[in-house]
């Protein structure tokens, strides 16, 4: 995270550049630096190690949580992930990628705004703990000219990538970039409850396979942008899930997106301005399952989703310290389809389309120079699950230069989207939901933001959020199938507490401590829930500006499992070395991850036999980076 005065303003939180101290939110930064210093490969590194969030990973997909809430296999549909303001989440499962399975190549990255609480009021469906809004690079300012990087890491893992930037003499700027990813994974994963002659002593060999590929291009032109991206990852599953095969490398999934978005954004007048933008959005995935019974097969399960969208915004200064954002979306889910067969029979044939809509204002006015008032509102309205409108209010009042307080109210929803609505696989493991509702949430939230002496900053933050006809996973004891239901009403009260800054020496780092309790309706606590967590991160200069260290230390109390047992606590370090200028247009890293070899394991979901899943021991990577 860095400080104030070194990145001035946000996008994301009120969908207009603004001060951080202004926005309506409690927000983190992550710049490009860091992501080089700190040896990041993924999204879901990058947000392991910001306060108050988890990410959890069950070798296929890495799943995200915040402020206690991090339900095993959902997969990221509680928040809202952006790339230069497209929607990443996708039309069958909402699901946000943050792994090896992710749109964009965290090289590209120019910051990442990380937006805490719900943002239903801007932004609609799945905004509901948060908005991750990604910023890519420019190639004009950030590249000028050619990029190579390529890495290499143990359990035969390697990365190359190329990319060019350039503006040109008619004023177009241009960035082109392609990343290809491969990985044996862990050759010999031990999985006790497999641990039979039969099922090969619960070693599971050769079955953890990942190789991904993308493609990301943007072009800049007057006052026209035009993105486009394409990304595809395979990831075998060496973990039995959902009954299959136990260790047999034909179990694996696929995930493939891609978008077109053409953006234009003027300044119509000195007080007004507007954006548009229109996007055609794809998204496939094709799971290979092997089972044994009744006889050996292959089941092919498969989603296929294509959407039309368009989005307006306009926004005008109607006096001094008083600023109205107006805006409305539209999307035409042209294709929502699911499938599941084998030899066996079709079990799944189901062909949807479906659209949604919405439209909010918003309203930020200055009473003064230490009141301001944020104020939003936003109706949304879905085929599948109806209306719904979500308010949020932020007064926040600086009664000096010194401190900034912030108080906060919103709620957000989240649809049922269409694979929990209609998803079945002819009763092999799983069941449509019928008359499943949105899930709800109200938060209310104290932020108070405080400059310290030397160059430090500390932030202290009091949330309370309620969460009404959660949708979860479970195991109906009638037939044994898994299957959403609308269940349990979760409450959760939290405290965190962060310092942050930059020395005059060149050193820079972070440390937060999250505590939160929760309680569902029933009397549970959540599954997956740390009610503790302590992070550390520290980026120190070892011989001037050409060769630092980048230390990271999380630590993440005990957690609940799905089966009622406590996965252990867990403390997990990463170390990287970082170079540049010691050879012109060169960048080095060398990067330890899991420093210590501590064993970890995060909670598995209701689709394993293991209670819980080892997570990766001590990895190594190296990387180089060459401009021209």
């Amino acid at each position: 995270m860095v400080l104030f005065r070194d990145i001035p303003s946000v996008f994301g939180a009120s969908k207009h550049e603004q001060e951080i101290g202004e926005a309506p939110s409690s927000v983190s930064l992550v710049t490009a630096d860091e992501i080089r210093k700190y040896g990041y490969r993924t999204l879901a590194d990058i947000l392991a190690n910001i306060r108050g969030f988890t990410v959890t990973n069950d070798r296929n997909y890495a799943y995200l949580g915040a402020r206690g809430f991090n339900r095993p296999g959902d997969y990221n549909s509680r928040f809202l992930v952006l790339v230069d303001g497209h929607r990443i989440n996708d039309n069958i499962y909402d699901s946000a990628l943050i792994g090896t399975e992710g749109v964009i190549d965290v090289d590209l990255i120019d910051r990442i705004e990380i937006i805490r609480g719900p943002s239903s009021s801007l932004y609609g469906n799945n905004a509901f703990f948060g908005v991750i809004s990604i910023i890519t690079r420019r190639g004009g300012r950030d590249l000028k000219g050619v990029e190579l990087a390529a890495a290499a890491a143990n359990n035969a893992t390697g990365k190359g990538r190329a990319s060019y930037g350039n503006r040109l003499e008619n004023g177009l700027e241009i960035l082109l970039s392609a990343s290809a990813y491969r990985s044996g994974g862990y050759g010999g994963l031990y999985y006790p409850e497999f641990d039979t002659p039969a099922t090969g002593n619960g070693i599971a060999r050769n079955a953890d396979a990942d190789r991904s590929d993308s493609v990301f291009g943007k072009f800049q032109f007057e006052n026209f942008t035009l993105h486009t991206a394409f990304s595809t990852r395979t990831k075998n599953i060496p973990t039995g899930s959902f009954g299959t095969v136990f260790g047999d490398p034909g179990t694996r999934t696929t995930d493939e997106r891609s978008y077109v978005d053409l953006q234009y954004g003027a300044d119509l007048t000195d007080v007004s301005d507007i954006m548009t933008r229109v996007y055609y959005d794809g998204y496939g995935y094709r799971g290979d399952y092997i089972y044994s019974t009744p006889i050996y097969r292959v089941n092919l399960d498969t989603a296929r989703g294509n959407a039309l969208g368009a989005e307006i915004l306009y926004s005008r200064k109607l006096m001094t310290g008083h600023k109205l954002t107006l805006g409305a979306e539209y999307m035409d889910n042209l294709r929502q389809e699911q499938g599941n067969r084998d030899v066996t029979g079709i079990f799944l044939d189901d062909r949807r389309n479906s659209t949604n809509w919405g439209a909010y204002v918003q309203d930020e006015f200055a009473f003064s120079d230490k009141l301001l008032m944020n104020a939003g509102l936003r109706h949304d309205h879905s085929q599948t699950a109806g209306g719904s409108t979500n308010p949020r209010l932020a007064l926040i009042y600086r009664p000096s230069e010194a401190a900034t307080w912030k108080f906060l109210y919103g709620t957000a929803f989240r649809a049922p989207n269409v694979y929990e609505l209609y998803y079945n696989d002819g009763g092999n493991t799983q069941k449509p939901s019928n008359g499943l509702k949105p899930e709800t949430v109200k938060t209310a939230e104290i932020v108070l933001e405080q400059p310290l002496a030397r160059g430090w900053f500390a932030t202290a933050s009091v949330y309370r959020y309620r969460i009404n006809d959660l949708i979860d996973q479970v195991i109906d004891p009638a037939d044994n199938l898994l299957v959403f239901r609308n269940l349990d009403s979760v409450m959760a009260t939290g405290l965190e507490l962060e310092l942050d800054g930059k020395t005059g020496q060149g050193y820079e780092g972070r440390a937060s401590i999250t505590y939160q309790e929760n309680a569902t309706s029933s009397g549970g606590m959540l599954t997956n829930s740390p009610r503790l967590q302590a992070k550390l991160n520290l980026i120190a200069p070892l011989a001037s500006e050409k060769l630092h260290a980048g230390l990271e230390m999380r630590y993440l109390s005990r957690r609940k499992t799905v089966q009622g047992n406590m996965a252990d606590a867990a403390l997990v370090a990463n170390l990287t070395l970082f170079s540049q200028g010691l050879r012109k247009d060169v960048k080095l890293s060398a990067s330890i991850y899991n420093l210590f070899d501590r064993k970890y394991y995060d909670p598995g979901g209701t689709e394993h036999i293991q209670d819980q899943i080892e997570q990766d021991g001590r990895a190594f990577r190296l990387k180089a980076e060459f401009n021209y």
